[in-house]
């Protein structure tokens, strides 16, 4: 993403020097590009990326706002917790003898990172085929990935069309923008369609609910000189405006918008579908966390601790059991649960009833679920858990969107649909 922010002119030389000197005395140069997002001192040391970083483009018929989420397994919750907050996905594969191959095996990152932006709600998807100058920029290699991900992609639910393709050599710069220059030789000679940064402008935005209540769940909480608490996040229906007060779930702490930014821009209001930064006033930190949920004192979130969802089984190994610990997301928050109740199984294309109160859930199955959560391992065994803010995804459906994770492996997705 690094130099895609360069060829659009999000970064500057001076910065583009800067990144390069100090990865070069790190003894990673070839990470130079990636310090733009890879901010933290852990990031850039490791070579990876770790938190979710935010930056915006400009093109022809488009503003986009990028999250750029990390995609090594050990980082998922906060991949999960960028893919919640995103319209649109760009996944970028590996064209590398063997790398691709790792990444799209069975259990591969690649292949779980298609199933989790999916399940999140994401409808469209570009890929970009990377690093083809590792292989000589062969039209084969290419058309060997496109073939192996397409009926994936769509077995997944992204239709054909919109899902494109676009081959690309990034550290180069090469069809990111423009194909000029002797890098671009060689694919030229045979891709004459559009670059990235076309797919991207040719992007459809989804349809926006401003008259839905508020809701504003907290992805990043932080405090920065002369602005105070500030927090980080995705509007996900209606409107919020400066100088309003909001109620922070759950718990009963109140704030008041003190300003709105997106981009180093001050907004007097942020509708549904924006990423922004809203600075708060008249609170107590305590009151709010990532996870939290802003909305109006007057229209207020549900919050539950058991509740019943229909959920589809990935291709997992061991089958789901009535009283399964489990992981459950819910935006950017990651709360410990079990799987309470196998109410039945359902029929994929209709959602009948095939089987009330199954043994197990197998591979691959539908089923509506009770799920509760469970309390803090420290808390003692008579501890209640904390409800969380959520709604059913008939009325909300970023709110009504959770995903399921066991063991370290993402197992199961589903929709919030009653207490």
């Amino acid at each position: 993403m690094g130099r895609l922010l360069y060829e659009v002119g999000r970064m500057d030389e001076k910065k583009r020097i800067a990144n390069e000197r100090g990865s070069s005395k790190m003894g990673k140069r070839s990470f130079s590009w990636a310090w733009e997002l890879d901010g933290t001192t852990e990031e850039r040391e490791r070579g990876i990326t770790m938190d979710i970083a935010l930056q915006s483009i400009s093109t022809p018929h488009r503003e986009i706002t990028i999250l750029d989420a990390p995609g090594h397994k050990d980082f998922i919750p906060n991949m999960i917790s960028g893919a919640s907050q995103a319209d649109c996905a760009l996944l970028v594969v590996d064209a590398a003898i063997g790398e691709f191959e790792a990444g799209f095996q069975r259990g591969g990152q690649t292949r779980e990172h298609i199933l989790l932006v999916r399940s999140l709600g994401v409808t469209q998807v570009v890929v970009a085929v990377n690093k083809l100058d590792q292989v000589q920029w062969e039209k084969s290699r290419y058309d060997e990935i496109c073939d192996a991900m397409k009926p994936f992609l769509v077995q997944s639910g992204f239709q054909p069309s919109r899902t494109k393709f676009v081959p690309v050599g990034a550290m180069a710069g090469v069809n990111l923008t423009a194909r000029k220059g002797p890098y671009a030789d060689a694919l030229n000679t045979w891709y004459s369609g559009p670059t990235l940064l076309d797919l991207l402008d040719r992007l459809n935005p989804p349809s926006r609910d401003i008259t839905a209540p508020l809701r504003f769940p907290v992805s990043n909480v932080f405090r920065e000189q002369g602005f105070g608490l500030g927090v980080s996040g995705r509007v996900c229906g209606g409107v919020v405006q400066v100088g309003e007060r909001l109620r922070a779930l759950p718990g009963d702490g109140t704030a008041v918008v003190k300003t709105i930014s997106n981009d180093e821009q001050s907004l007097p209001w942020a509708a549904d579908g924006s990423n922004v930064t809203l600075y708060l006033t008249s609170v107590d930190p305590a009151h709010v966390a990532i996870g939290s949920v802003l909305c109006r004192p007057t229209d207020l979130v549900p919050l539950a601790s058991v509740f019943t969802a229909r959920v589809i089984v990935f291709d997992i190994d061991i089958p789901i059991t009535a009283g399964a610990s489990i992981e459950l997301f819910h935006q950017s928050r990651d709360v410990s649960a079990s799987i309470s109740k196998v109410v039945a199984t359902l029929d994929r294309a209709t959602g009948t009833i095939i089987k009330k109160s199954p043994r197990v859930l197998p591979k691959n199955a539908s089923a509506e679920v009770q799920i509760s959560l469970r309390s803090a391992a420290m808390s003692g065994p008579s501890a209640k858990a904390q409800p969380i803010p959520i709604e059913p995804f008939a009325v909300n459906k970023d709110m009504g969107r959770i995903l399921i994770r066991r063991g370290g492996e993402t197992i199961a997705a589903g929709e919030f649909s009653d207490v």
